[in-house]
Formats: structure tokens, sequence, C-alpha cells
């Protein structure tokens, strides 16, 4: 069995995967795209080992700044931790917001291959004229891709494209269900708008007084501003805009609460399409009526 506990970002994911696994003999499975970087800790709100309460915590600080993300590498690596957890009498909880990666560990995903030539092709294609031609041809080829797909987000849409070209099947063709044979609980966290945005605002504060600038200094000088995915993390892309002279501390902060509060409802989109999650409010009984979700 595998327990996944998921939701929007500042919403207490951390806290209750801590209290499930106590509860249960568990360890942690980290499924948060950035916490997989290694120094990325203030702006990830990443547990500190106090915080983790004795529970061991997989798949965190396992890359460099500079590593572009590669949800197949994720997969092969939480395939490998889950496995080592299960083969020690222990459970798995799987804790983090990012759809992608929860998807991975789940087993839901299969990964058509690449080719190079085809991907710097697009790429370069990408770089001279942006993602609307691209988006448009998309559309064209896979329209159930396209409407999958943010029409801005070029690294996806140069992705679709190479597996069509490469396969000679739809890209949506490869697009993961959500097959109720998985063994595994998946408990989403949901707090009402108002609630999840201040809860945001409050961790975007905490982290600029938590030293948020000092971190983001050292990780630019450790390579931070060549690493295509660790660069273009909230707070740290906005924080570099500030480094680089573009932008005010102030701007900085505000852009960061902005950019968090979009994401999070892209996130709350992303899992209220998974049938298989159980949503629970953040009160008082939050652990209680967790456990109960658990055979």
């Amino acid at each position: 069995m595998l327990i996944a506990v998921v939701g929007p970002t500042a919403v207490g994911k951390s806290d209750l995967g801590v209290d499930v696994a106590l509860a249960v003999g568990g360890e942690v499975i980290n499924a948060d795209s950035m916490q997989v970087y290694a120094g990325m800790d203030i702006g990830t709100a990443k547990l500190t080992e106090a915080e983790r309460r004795g529970v061991p915590h997989h798949l965190l600080d396992v890359w460099d700044v500079r590593k572009t993300a590669s949800v197949a590498e994720y997969q092969d690596l939480a395939e490998a931790v889950v496995a080592d957890i299960e083969r020690r009498g222990k459970i798995p909880v799987l804790v983090g917001g990012s759809g992608l990666y929860v998807r991975a560990a789940l087993g839901d995903l299969e990964f058509p291959g690449t080719d190079e030539e085809i991907r710097e092709r697009l790429e370069g294609e990408l770089a001279a004229g942006g993602p609307g031609p691209l988006y448009a041809r998309l559309r064209a080829a896979d329209p159930a891709a396209a409407a999958a797909i943010l029409p801005s987000n070029g690294r996806r849409i140069v992705r679709a494209l190479e597996v069509i070209e490469l396969s000679g099947r739809p890209f949506s063709a490869t697009m993961p269900g959500y097959d109720p044979s998985i063994r595994a609980i998946q408990i989403g966290l949901r707090a009402d708008r108002a609630e999840l945005d201040r809860r945001i605002e409050a961790r975007v504060d905490h982290m600029w007084a938590a030293g948020f600038e000092a971190e983001v200094r050292d990780l630019a000088d450790r390579g931070l501003r060549d690493g295509k995915t660790a660069s273009r993390a909230l707070g740290y892309q906005q924080m570099l805009r500030y480094l680089d002279g573009d932008w005010s501390l102030e701007q900085a902060r505000d852009e960061t609460v902005r950019a968090t509060r979009r994401f999070a409802r892209r996130q709350e989109s992303w899992f209220r399409r998974d049938p298989r999650v159980t949503w629970l409010a953040p009160d008082a009984d939050l652990l209680e009526r967790a456990l109960s979700l658990i055979p």
C-alpha cells in the first residue's frame, strides 16, 4: 500500500505527511519538483530535520540546481525508494503538490523515447518564434493534447510535438488516465480560497524573514541561473530579478505572492480531476480523519 498526501502549496501537506508516517510506521517520499534540488530549502518550505520528527525523508536534495528536471528520472528514483521501503516492512507516504511527480510515483505514467535531433530543432523554433506557432501546430495535430497543455508552456509543447513526430501517434495517447487498480490511498488537502491566499502570503513573508535572499545569492554563486528548471522556481525566479536589478525587493515579494497564488489554483485544478483523491480540510481533527481513510 502507498499513501499519497497531495494538494496545493501552503495547505499543510508536509506536516500531515509526517503525522501520517508516524501513525502508520511509514517513511516520506518527496513529490515536490523543487525540493529535489539541493540547497533550495527556504523557498520550497523544505522541512528541517527537527520538523521531520525522526521520520526518514527520501528524494530531497538529490539534484544540483544546474540540472534540468526529468520526470522519467524521478519515476525511476521513486520506484526504487518505494520498493526499498516496502522491503523493510514500512509504508511509503508520498507527499507533494507536483502533479506529474505524484502521477509518476504512482506508476500512472509511461515515457516515450526521445530524439535529440528532433528536440533540438523544435527548441530552436521555440527560441526563434515563441510557443505560439508550435502550439498552433500541436492543436492541429492533436487537439486533445493541446487542450491539456497551456499555450505558454513551451517545454511541454515541444515534448508533445517530439513524441508525435518520433512515434507517429498522438501525444494524448501517452497521457495518463486514472487507473483505479493502483494500490494507493490519495488524501487531498484543500482550504477555501481566502484561507489559502492568507497561508501563501504568510509563507512568502516567512521566506523573506528567514534569509531567503541570502539563500538565493548562495545558489546563484553555485550556478542557479544556469538551471533551466530550478531558476524558474517560485520565489527564486523573482528573487533573481531583484538580484539582477530589475525589481525592488518589495516587487519581488509581491510578484512571488501573486505567482504562488496562480500556481496553487493550477494545482487544485490538476488534482481535482483525479477521482481517486479524497479531499479533507486542514482543521483540528485532520489527522484523525486522514487515518480513517487508511485500512
